[in-house]
């Protein structure tokens, strides 16, 4: 595994080796060694059947914040995540890498970031790992097209494909952050 810090060092871009020969090939997507204090204890898979699907920006509060280790098994996502840590150098800013299942690249998301993605491809099904169960009570969102924050989504507004959740999330300047930088 190869690991590239971001704009943002503490978001990181995994590149996984392959080892392929006539009948296909083999890739580690995970080992525990290589995520040493995280623990993951939930996989999430999702399908989009159109290109253009936005999912996001998503977090959980605390107690229950997540970490993301994010694998595209089908098709290619523009895959974001947004700094929403108070007194951090880089709050409100972004990062983002196009990952997809042909390299079977990812991206490590900690606690502290909001976190979305746009497909590039129809069906395409992405499989993230999560270090903290799934809580409604404690989810969620940033407005996907918040100027302030200005993400360069693949994605024209009025051609996105949302959810209704999504739709109504808040713009950065009308949350609190439960988040704080060390």
């Amino acid at each position: 595994m190869e690991t590239t810090e971001l704009d943002i060092p503490e978001v990181r871009y995994l590149a996984r080796k392959k080892f392929s020969d006539a009948r296909g090939f083999f890739c580690e997507t995970f080992t525990q060694r290589d995520h040493p204090g995280i623990v993951f204890v939930q996989d999430n898979l999702s399908l989009s059947k159109e290109r253009g699907t936005v999912r996001g920006l998503h977090y959980q509060d605390p107690p229950v914040a997540q970490t993301k280790l994010v694998t595209v098994l089908q098709g290619a996502i523009f895959d974001a995540a947004v700094d929403l840590r108070r007194g951090s150098p880089t709050f409100g800013r972004w990062v983002a890498r196009e990952l997809s299942a042909e390299r079977l690249d990812q991206l490590l998301i900690p606690r502290g970031f909001a976190h979305g993605f746009c497909t590039l491809a129809p069906d395409t099904m992405v499989l993230y790992k999560v270090d903290a169960y799934y809580s409604p009570e404690h989810d969620r969102g940033v407005r996907w097209d918040d100027p302030a924050i200005g993400i360069a989504w693949p994605v024209a507004r009025d051609e996105a494909r949302l959810s209704d959740k999504d739709r109504r999330q808040p713009a950065l300047a009308a949350i609190e952050s439960p988040f704080r930088y060390l």
